[in-house]
């Protein structure tokens, strides 16, 4: 066994400092640009179905194909990210996601809007399953949790301030949805600020750039001392060793992982936007006006923002393992709750609710994925079980609109579905998770940094737990 990088011990055991704070700043603009133009059809909608004739069918077909496009960004856009780098796939997906999200002001029939949410899609997903994972590769071990949870807390802004501008211009003028996309499109801002954002160390140790993976170690940890000789892989080579390909993500000792992410992204997802990018039309359609509608699905975000930041305190303190069932399980029961209220008080305050402890609940997410996997197929690990939800996600808004047309279930049986989902991702975390808990990444996955990349038949990612 090889001795452990010099400068990944720095790095994992740094005091947070100046460039930590660059990078969480910029990364919570890029998660305020994606979780707004993620949102930004769902308020759209009631606005959209009035000028343009929408059916619940052509809503569900425009949100569907959006999550098509997310999975695969995630998946491709991940997997692009081990190979390329962290800095160029972030770079990238916003330039994508925000040259879709123009495009989207510019259609107006359901074919059209679905192509184009879906390359809207594609950005979204890759951004995100990029980002958490360079998060967690440069940010010290007792702060991973932290930091996921303040850029999603960040960029949870979004979605209120999507919702109550929706509120704003479409109750009025419904043809002005269109410049709700147009904003979107203003995330190319952030591309110099991203394009400058230093590479991940980890990733250039595993392609075997010590000398860089030192300079850029030293942007993090100014007194680091180390270079090129301290950091060099002994035996073998990282330029010789055999490169990670993706199906090593489901070779022995990789698999569990790899399913585990898979089902519970799937399931949580599912109840996430199951109760996320419904609850407008519904609402509508069971009986408010649609400027009340607005009002109470845009003030039902409000709980999404100080829901990340909820997380906060405990994340770093607690196993997320055990973290995540509990929220799990309340998040489903208050959901449940949301459905059976007739009151317009018991709404409001079981859809603020939901809002904030769902979003608390995938603030542990975050941070719990790319721990999951190795450095040379961390992003990828990340876009596999993020893909694997936005695909869930592609059947989901048929099946809730079968569940919410079907006599017998109807608003109701939304919810009950939706709280379905969240048990059952609770209980994979329950029974088949592992802790993470203040660990450093290499130390997750049974081997020194100058042992990742995996390859088949290496030792188990879990054999430390």
């Amino acid at each position: 066994m090889t001795t452990p990088s010099p400068a990944l011990a720095a790095l994992s055991g740094a005091p947070i400092g100046r460039t930590h704070r660059r990078v969480l700043l910029i990364v919570s603009a890029m998660f305020l640009f994606d979780l707004a133009d993620l949102n930004t059809f769902a308020f759209a909608a009631p606005a959209i179905r009035a000028v343009h004739g929408f059916t619940v069918q052509d809503v569900a077909l425009v949100t569907a194909m959006s999550f098509a496009g997310m999975a695969v960004g995630a998946v491709l856009g991940g997997r692009a990210a081990d190979l390329l780098g962290r800095r160029l796939g972030m770079s990238a997906a916003v330039a994508v996601f925000s040259a879709a999200s123009l495009l989207n002001a510019v259609v107006s029939t359901p074919g059209p809007m679905a192509t184009a949410r879906a390359l809207t899609g594609f950005g979204l997903g890759a951004m995100t399953a990029i980002a958490i994972s360079y998060l967690s590769e440069v940010t010290p071990a007792t702060h991973r949790g932290r930091f996921q949870a303040v850029t999603l807390g960040v960029g949870l802004v979004g979605i209120p301030l999507v919702a109550f501008t929706a509120r704003g211009i479409t109750v009025s003028h419904p043809a002005a949805w269109r410049w709700l996309f147009v904003a979107g499109a203003l995330g190319f801002l952030l591309l110099p600020f991203v394009l400058r954002l230093p590479e991940s160390p980890r990733w250039l140790l595993s392609r075997g750039r010590a000398a860089e993976a030192a300079e850029t170690v030293r942007r993090f940890v100014p007194d680091f001392r180390g270079g090129q000789e301290q950091d060099q892989p002994s035996e073998p080579a990282a330029a010789d060793r055999p490169k990670a390909r993706f199906r090593d993500l489901f070779a022995p000792g990789q698999r569990r992982n790899s399913v585990v992410m898979m089902v519970v992204w799937a399931f949580a997802l599912t109840g996430f936007y199951g109760f996320q990018s419904w609850v407008p039309t519904l609402l509508a359609d069971r009986g408010q006006d649609f400027a009340r509608s607005m009002t109470m699905s845009a003030i039902t975000t409000i709980g999404a923002v100080p829901g990340a930041f909820l997380a906060t305190p405990f994340i770093d303190r607690f196993s997320r393992k055990h973290l995540a069932v509990a929220l799990g399980l309340i998040v489903a029961a208050v959901g449940l709750g949301y459905g059976l209220s007739t009151s317009t008080g018991a709404v409001m305050v079981f859809g603020v609710l939901v809002a904030a402890l769902s979003q608390a609940y995938i603030a542990v997410l975050y941070s719990y994925t790319p721990e999951h996997f190795p450095t040379a197929l961390r992003t990828a690990g990340s876009g596999l079980g993020n893909g694997a939800g936005r695909a869930a996600n592609i059947v989901a808004p048929l099946v809730i609109a079968a569940v919410y047309t079907a006599p017998q279930l109807g608003y109701v049986g939304v919810f009950a579905f939706v709280a379905g989902a969240w048990l059952i991702a609770t209980l994979t975390v329950a029974f088949f998770g592992i802790d993470t808990r203040g660990r450093a990444l290499e130390e997750l996955h049974g081997r020194p940094p100058q042992e990742d990349p995996v390859r088949p038949g290496s030792p188990s990612p879990t054999a430390a737990h």
